[in-house]
């Protein structure tokens, strides 16, 4: 266990604990941040906070924070495609169809049990026992860059730039439907499907839990039906990319959950690839950016679009 102390600030009164603990000394994301309050970990003067309470100027707020579990995921020789790889951190190209961490219904055969074998179990331990390293992901059928983080302070440097939207993630993606502008800016929140818990939907109504995403399309090509389109991602919600889409009368083809699956080729799986990654490296502070080219499935449905 590990107790730290941090004081608020006057410009930071008003914010909620939650977000005002995002990005501080272990804790990188908004997640861990209420996990730690719905532990009573956080408290002031002694007293646990919840997770709505608002900071005031020269409040001392306590966080305890667990040790990191030991990562009991079993290790497996599955064949990585990495493009960079230091002391700090590794960047990936994940094929479609790899499902990123272990959970019911995938112990085994995920690009984590891939990661403890190449890495030889050396990898952050702020995602906990099931998530080592894994700073953001990528739905299964969605291939593309990820980076990786090999230790706690590459992982928390790396969050903090996601939580502060500086990491830009841009996608590649084929949508249904002829979207005739050239640009667009969708902002629109994000939140639990009201009646399939599996699935996320845009909501609007006043008191239900949303966050705010904010996603821009370029038109990159169109192709009859068909339009390929680039996404950049402002904040990183899950599924946002596709529910925006559909949001907009275009989901991406294939996508059997939010309206794109079937024609033209009777597609189950997304055609939608994460492109470029661009960060600054947590410990050098490098600008680093990587590209991944078009995995051969991507590439095959353009050609046959464009035909």
């Amino acid at each position: 266990m590990h107790t730290t102390e941090i004081s608020v600030a006057a410009e930071k009164a008003g914010a909620r604990i939650d977000v005002f603990l995002t990005g501080a000394e272990g804790i990188p994301t908004r997640s861990i941040a209420q996990k730690l309050l719905a532990e009573g970990h956080v408290t002031r003067g002694g007293k646990p906070l919840q997770k709505n309470y608002k900071v005031a100027a020269g409040d001392i707020i306590t966080c305890t924070l667990p040790a990191p579990e030991p990562c009991e995921t079993l290790a497996e020789d599955i064949p990585l495609d990495i493009i960079y790889e230091d002391d700090h951190l590794l960047v990936i190209n994940k094929p479609q169809g790899l499902v990123v961490h272990p959970a019911a219904g995938n112990w085994q055969g995920t690009l984590v049990n891939a990661l403890m074998h190449h890495c030889k179990g050396k990898l952050s331990g702020i995602g906990g026992v099931l998530r080592p390293g894994i700073v953001h992901r990528l739905d299964k059928d969605t291939s593309g860059i990820m980076v990786v983080a090999k230790n706690d302070i590459a992982h928390q440097g790396l969050a903090a730039q996601l939580a502060d939207n500086s990491m830009v993630r841009i996608y590649n993606a084929v949508c249904c439907g002829a979207v005739q502008q050239d640009k667009i800016r969708i902002d629109a929140p994000i939140g639990r499907h009201p009646v399939n818990r599996k699935k996320m939907a845009i909501v609007t109504e006043p008191g239900k839990r949303t966050r705010r995403a904010v996603t821009y399309i370029e038109v990159l090509e169109r192709l009859g039906k068909y339009t390929l389109v680039s996404a950049r991602l402002e904040t990183g919600r899950t599924h946002q990319i596709r529910v925006h889409m559909a949001h907009i009368g275009h989901p991406v083809l294939g996508d059997v959950t939010y309206g794109g699956a079937g024609q033209p080729f009777g597609l189950q799986s997304q055609i939608l690839h994460a492109a470029q990654l661009s960060f600054k490296h947590p410990v050098t502070a490098q600008t680093m950016t990587f590209t991944a080219p078009w995995p051969e499935y991507f590439q095959q449905i353009v050609d046959n679009l464009r035909r």
